[in-house]
């Protein structure tokens, strides 16, 4: 919206008002704020699957294009983020400091786009109270700065992995931008250009999937498209109805995509073990989490373990359906008065539907990261509280976004490395088994191996059921002098838990071998090939084995599809030149 409140009056002329630098100010602050992510490294917690050990993404020449726009590794279709990560490849090499700074760059860019959609919003629905430019500003200000600024923020943005949560959020804003100036200004540029950016939002994370109800929200309030005065079916609320098809159909068409990339990975977590009233449990308290965590982030942790089964009638979880019921009423009973906490309340909860206990996955309760675009509408919230109330609520934000950025400073050191990030998740959580798992895989690639055992031996007391924990105790133990019996068996654990488990297969076929069982080894690898189809590791090591036992001509086969899985495997090029030089 063209704001026209500070135009100067000269004499026979009128200058134009002088350009709002506060977006500006949002990128710059909100970068500060996030400055020492900069130090970090990769986090051998999905950025070794994803980047580590992955050459697909490096570089964008066609090859690269083509498996960017195709794969669902781990689970997630999201083209415009390997995009982005090639580029940083193009530039950085494996640098992770230009990794890091591109997720910066990308969180402090919407910080800057929420102060533009704060500013247009909060005019329209404080608009009863006359709110003078000077403070509309500082409400939007105050908002894109307690997005930007929030502890719970650096999950997302010190994390390289979640790129797909800067990036998403960065044209999830940009759709909600131009959806407004469409609305001001009637602009079917506008209109095209939020559709196209929403096509861009799902590109880079499937969770922007929930942003038409979003939409829906807005034209109810503020905009006052829908509902009231409006209407719900007359001819002009037919017609704002009808705008949301393509968003709806472009939603539609990114959840069937995500559930299938889902399915290709982890997949969802079955009924058997998450029964339906435990899935209403857990999605009732994860709500009342993440809105006290918002409120009060203390003790943020990269893990909230889900300890099974649920018992929805525990303590913590009748507490957190009691919160939610609280929160609701509260807001309903006050929807005629303060409708923006309703609004806000609503957007909250739609935008985590998607990560919720209904379609569970994976081992945690709860992640901080799920919050990055629930956290809008309450970034809203408090922006208009400043806008309204004028400088007791500034005075008063100013103090609080003094303590978040504090906190978020303090909370940044831990994803340094996959040791401090692991030994600050267990400090939080001692009983929990993965957080050990991961912090005895740290120590082990810190070639700590004793106190790695230590660390992994407590994590399969704590979840036995865990095979990644007894997986990681077999390559604690494997190094050691004499424990390499001990180790074949925790990989044998590990398969009984999961028996497709392609990496502990693989890794029990390299203790075979070395303790010179090699008929049982070459049946590991094949066990390995088979579980995990895209692991070049497993198909060369398979090679070896076939090469061992004089089947060259089989070894030359494994080594080649080594190489296609993984052109950069220098290891597997040089065993099929010495394949080749035998075989002539």
């Amino acid at each position: 919206m063209d704001d026209h409140s500070d135009q100067l009056s000269g004499p026979g002329r009128a200058s134009a008002a002088p350009p709002d630098v506060l977006p500006l100010v949002a990128f710059v602050a909100t970068a500060l704020a996030f400055l020492p992510a900069l130090a970090g490294g990769f986090i051998d917690w999905d950025d070794g699957s994803l980047l580590l050990r992955n050459p697909w993404y490096r570089g964008l020449g066609l090859a690269n294009l083509a498996w960017m726009f195709s794969t669902v590794r781990m689970g997630h279709w999201m083209p415009l983020n390997w995009l982005s990560f090639g580029l940083d490849y193009v530039i950085w090499g494996m640098n992770p400091l230009g990794y890091h700074l591109t997720n910066v760059a990308l969180h402090a860019a919407a910080a800057a786009v929420l102060y533009v959609v704060a500013k247009r919003v909060l005019r329209v629905a404080l608009s009863d109270c006359r709110a003078t430019n000077g403070w509309l500003r500082a409400g939007a200000l105050v908002a894109a700065l307690a997005f930007g600024f929030h502890p719970l923020r650096v999950e997302s943005v010190a994390w390289i992995t979640e790129r797909r949560d800067v990036l998403s959020g960065l044209f999830y804003l940009l759709t909600i931008s131009t959806y407004l100036r469409y609305v001001e200004r009637r602009s079917r540029g506008a209109y095209w250009a939020s559709v196209g950016c929403f096509a861009l939002a799902l590109m880079s994370k499937s969770i922007t999937a929930s942003l038409p109800a979003v939409l829906l929200l807005l034209d109810v309030y503020p905009l006052g498209r829908l509902g009231g005065h409006a209407g719900w079916l007359t001819r002009e609320a037919l017609r704002v109805w009808r705008e949301k098809l393509p968003f709806v159909a472009l939603a539609g068409v990114a959840a069937v995509v995500a559930f299938w990339a889902l399915a290709q990975g982890s997949g969802l977590t079955p009924l058997r073990t998450l029964s339906f009233g435990a899935r209403a449990a857990l999605s009732l308290y994860a709500l009342a989490f993440y809105l006290g965590k918002t409120l009060w982030p203390a003790h943020l942790s990269p893990l909230y373990e889900l300890v099974l089964p649920v018992r929805p009638l525990e303590a913590r979880f009748v507490l957190g359906a009691l919160g939610v019921v609280a929160v609701t009423a509260t807001a309903l009973l006050f929807r005629r008065r303060w409708p923006a906490l309703l609004a806000a309340w609503l957007a909250f909860a739609l935008t985590l539907l998607p990560v919720l206990g209904v379609a569970h996955n994976g081992y945690q309760l709860a992640a901080d990261r799920y919050t990055y675009l629930a956290s809008l509408g309450l970034a809203l919230l408090l922006g208009g509280l400043v806008t309204r109330w004028g400088r007791p609520a500034l005075v008063a934000a100013l103090l609080g976004l003094t303590a978040l950025v504090a906190l978020s400073w303090m909370q940044i050191p831990a994803w340094q490395s996959d040791l401090t990030l692991w030994r600050h998740a267990v400090a939080l959580d001692a009983a929990s088994g993965v957080a050990r798992s991961n912090l005895g895989a740290a120590l082990t690639a810190d070639r700590r191996y004793e106190d790695a055992t230590r660390e992994l031996e407590q994590a399969v007391a704590l979840r036995p059921g865990y095979a990644e924990a007894w997986n990681n105790l077999g390559l604690a133990l494997a190094p050691q002098a004499g424990r390499l019996p001990e180790a074949a068996d925790a990989f044998r654990r590990a398969l009984a838990v999961r028996p497709r488990f392609g990496e502990a297969w693989n890794n029990l076929g390299v203790a075979l071998a070395t303790q010179g069982e090699t008929e049982r080894a070459l049946v590991a690898f094949a066990q390995a090939t088979v579980a995990d189809p895209s692991s070049a590791e497993a198909r060369n090591n398979l090679g070896l084995a076939l090469a061992g036992q004089g089947r060259v001509r089989e070894a030359a086969v494994e080594f080649q599809r080594a190489l296609a899985l993984n052109p950069d495997f220098l290891q597997a090029r040089r065993n099929l030149d010495q394949a080749e030089r035998l075989l002539r």
